[in-house]
């Protein structure tokens, strides 16, 4: 069960490669994604209810993450950072410079961790801890990229 749950908050691995696995996971999910509604564009409650899967499913398997790998927050769980790219592509086009910017946008939130991102990354622990911080970092980028894309089509 242990690697099933490693496999599940490591997005199949990802979370070991080197260098920034965060930011592999995003760009693995941000491709997904361009490729996934490039063919077959995905209702909104379907996707709301495939975000909410993903983030039940995170809450377990990073919680449980932690205490196989006895560490607070691994780097190496990357679930989190799924549903944070997934809630900032919500409403994108399915064009691939769309995909670019809600990837820069989340990773910026991401790695910045303006209030209350910083705030949740700081003072809530366990599962919830590490999705919750993703999650409004999402928000952040979905909020940015949807203002912009609205801003851009006014021109």
């Amino acid at each position: 069960m242990d690697k099933i749950l490693l496999r599940l908050a490591t997005f199949g691995g990802i979370g070991f490669l080197p260098g920034a696995p965060g930011t592999w996971a995003s760009a693995v999910t941000a491709l997904l994604w361009l490729a996934i509604t490039y063919f077959l564009p995905i209702r909104p409650a379907p996707y709301w209810l495939i975000v909410a899967i993903l983030f039940v499913v995170g809450l377990i398997s990073a919680g449980a993450a932690e205490k196989i790998l006895d560490q607070a927050d691994p780097g190496s769980v990357v679930i989190d950072e799924v549903v944070g790219q997934l809630i900032a592509l919500y409403a994108a086009p399915a064009h691939p410079m769309a995909a670019c910017a809600a990837f820069l946008l989340f990773r910026i939130f991401d790695i910045w961790k303006p209030f209350p991102v910083s705030w949740l990354d700081s003072h809530l622990h366990g599962g919830i801890g590490i999705m919750l911080d993703d999650v409004m970092a999402g928000i952040y980028a979905l909020l940015v990229l949807q203002v912009g894309l609205f801003v851009v089509r006014l021109f």
